[in-house]
């Protein structure tokens, strides 16, 4: 079963999506634990990882999927049908409207993976948001709190590891983008306690 797309957010966009370019952009070596990435932006149009990234190669085989382009999500399904049971379980790292299509990718993949990792996940689009992005991140793991048990139940780390700070420190509406320094940080703190 592949999961679905999210609907498009309603209201005007205020940052545009970049469609352009490959579906997915990997770099890493093979042996090494998956890390797919569920991109709502689109960045990495140009064949490489956000330079933020790159220090995560060196654990990783990451495959960056930038969902706005056309057959992102069969790249992902790709990503999973290439892992074998000698490598180490994998991670998804999903940012705001696509953190429901992770946690169902997680669903369907379980023995593959040890985490997913989320930025901004009640963020339903690049709208901008009046909210405190950290409380409605509360509420939307209250809202999924029974998938994110049984996944956590399969052996499965959920966690949010970075939101939007909101305010004027914001140069762009949540979800934060995932070469932010926030969501790098996040995501190395992680990565640290999952090992």
């Amino acid at each position: 079963m592949t999961a679905a797309l999210p609907p498009e957010p309603l209201g005007e966009l205020t940052e545009p999506a970049h469609t352009d370019g490959a579906p997915a952009v990997a770099d890493g070596r093979r042996e090494t634990r998956l890390l797919l990435v569920l991109d709502p932006r689109g960045s990495g149009r140009h064949d490489e990882l956000p330079a933020t990234w790159r220090p995560f190669t060196a654990e990783h085989r990451v495959v960056w999927c930038r969902m706005p382009a056309e057959d992102a999500m069969a790249q992902a399904e790709q990503a999973f049908a290439a892992e074998t049971a000698d490598r180490p379980p994998g991670d998804i790292v999903a940012s705001g409207p696509f953190a429901a299509i992770a946690l169902d990718l997680a669903e369907q993949h379980s023995a593959l993976l040890r985490s997913v990792l989320l930025i901004d996940p009640a963020a339903d689009g690049f709208l901008a948001r009046a909210d405190d992005a950290q409380v409605a991140d509360q509420d939307w793991e209250a809202d999924n709190s029974g998938r994110l048990t049984d996944l956590r139940e399969a052996g499965i780390g959920v966690k949010v590891v970075a939101h939007s700070p909101g305010g004027d420190q914001d140069r762009v509406p949540a979800p934060l983008p995932l070469g932010h320094p926030d969501v790098v940080a996040g995501l190395t703190v992680a990565f640290d306690e999952l090992i």
